[in-house]
């Protein structure tokens, strides 16, 4: 090949396939896929969509299954409340998540993204095939699109954008029910606009990001919004399972003729791979940062072989190395390194969770004050408290010296009682006798109980007299 066709031929690697060669929006009109691999995605489509519109309703010994309450610092995973404190639990779970994600994509490619993806699966199956519905066919959408504003298309460009918007308010109340949950929104819902303005200034904005997203950005997203399509380049390899043209079998290309011995490759140039991506690649030219492996592709493909009886698998799922040295997929080192590291982070997350505390106790000397002589040949010392109730119920609690005897008097209340979900702060005095003080500055521990349970040991410092 000379250096001209071939740099003609890699030219669409120089833009994204949603651009045209003038820097103008290529509005993809994608033909709706149909085959064995769509209808997976189907079912998984529907399934996520039912998990997402019931999963806020579900309660568990009357706690939401998820909450994510950012204005209260207040989560919920698997009915389990987690807090501010156990941020540092998030972090390691964050960190996991994203080794998990780049396993998955240097074993699976973009599977995240054709299968699960929230864009993808919104788009794919809930706001496309509506589109599909009132507008037609890709061609039947272009003639409407390219057509004057007539009765006809003010009627089915007004029924589609008007079923966009209302499918994203409800999207919109939705995740609304993820943050401040079920019960919070129907009451919201029923009491006056008026008292909940800026609530309702937020459901409108989301609502309207939404429908531009789904109405007018769509495939820009994954071609140019989304970072994670943008860092796959780098996470790919040789052994990485892909959506694949077969090169080998299907080059040189060449129509298909009845009755005629076939001199050419299998990829009889019918383009229908082409109309079927959602995001306007031509697959055939190999690996390419647009492509979301949804699979149409295969379905299309396949679809075409059948018809003229050719073997099916011209596009699959399949890694270089296996197109161009017919190797079967083996678990390289660097994938087992990642699953190495990704088994102790599981580890590690899963040991955090099962000794996580549901009281935390934070004792301190009050700032400023010094020691005081009391009655009893003793010192006394003024402490602060903040005690974390992480659970759903009250109950009171005791605070006893664990390494040696001494005193301790609350201050304006008999009776340490936590309050559920919240933060308790609590003055007490520390007396010691003079005799148990060797130094200066003493390490003392005292205990948290719930009556002869101990919940927490904590560890302060007890102020004495110079010696």
């Amino acid at each position: 090949m000379k250096e001209e066709d071939f740099l003609h031929e890699e030219a669409f690697r120089d833009r994204v396939s949603t651009v045209t060669d003038t820097g103008k929006r290529n509005w993809v009109f994608a033909l709706k896929p149909s085959g064995k691999w769509y209808n997976y995605r189907k079912i998984l489509a529907y399934f996520y969509l039912a998990i997402f519109f019931i999963l806020p309703f579900i309660k568990v010994n009357g706690l939401p299954f998820m909450l994510i309450n950012i204005t209260e610092g207040k989560f919920i995973l698997f009915s389990k409340i987690f807090w501010p404190q156990d941020f540092f639990i998030f972090a390691i779970a964050m960190i996991t998540f994203i080794i998990f994600i780049v396993l998955f994509t240097v074993v699976f490619g973009r599977l995240f993204c054709g299968w699960v993806c929230p864009q993808t699966v919104f788009m794919e199956f809930v706001f496309r095939p509506i589109e599909w519905l009132i507008e037609g066919s890709p061609n039947q959408q272009r003639k409407l699109n390219e057509s004057t504003w007539n009765k006809e298309k003010m009627f089915k460009k007004g029924l589609k954008h008007f079923i966009f918007f209302m499918i994203s308010f409800v999207i919109s109340h939705t995740f609304l029910c993820y943050i401040l949950g079920v019960d919070e929104v129907y009451k919201i819902i029923r009491e006056p606009f008026s008292e909940h303005l800026g609530l309702l200034t937020g459901l409108i904005f989301f609502t309207y990001l939404f429908y531009a997203v789904f109405a007018f950005v769509r495939d820009l997203v994954c071609t140019t919004v989304c970072p994670y399509g943008r860092l796959q380049g780098v996470m790919f390899d040789k052994d990485t399972i892909q959506i694949a043209y077969d090169y080998k079998r299907g080059e040189p290309r060449g129509k298909f003729k009845k009755g005629v011995d076939r001199v050419e490759g299998d990829c009889i140039n019918c383009l229908k791979c082409i109309h079927v991506c959602p995001t306007g690649i031509d697959i055939r030219n190999g690996l390419q940062m647009e492509c979301v492996g949804c699979t149409a592709c295969i379905d299309a493909c396949n679809e075409v072989m059948d018809t003229v009886h050719m073997e099916r698998g011209l596009i699959r799922y399949a890694s270089e190395n296996e197109i161009s040295k017919g190797e079967k997929f083996h678990f390289n080192s660097r994938m087992k390194a990642y699953t190495v590291l990704l088994t102790i982070m599981i580890i590690v997350m899963g040991v955090l969770i099962g000794t996580r505390k549901t009281v935390d106790t934070y004792i301190s000397r009050v700032k400023g004050q010094l020691y005081q002589e009391v009655p009893g040949d003793k010192i006394s010392n003024l402490f602060d408290a903040k005690i974390i109730n992480k659970t759903r119920s009250e109950f009171p609690i005791t605070l006893r010296l664990e390494n040696g005897e001494g005193t301790i008097r609350l201050v304006g209340s008999n009776v340490f009682t936590l309050k559920k979900e919240s933060i308790n702060e609590f003055t007490f005095f520390l007396d010691l006798p003079k005799s148990a003080l060797t130094e200066r500055s003493n390490d003392i521990k005292i205990g948290v109980y719930n009556g002869e349970e101990r919940i927490q040991t904590v560890s302060t410092k007890f102020l004495g007299p110079f010696k």
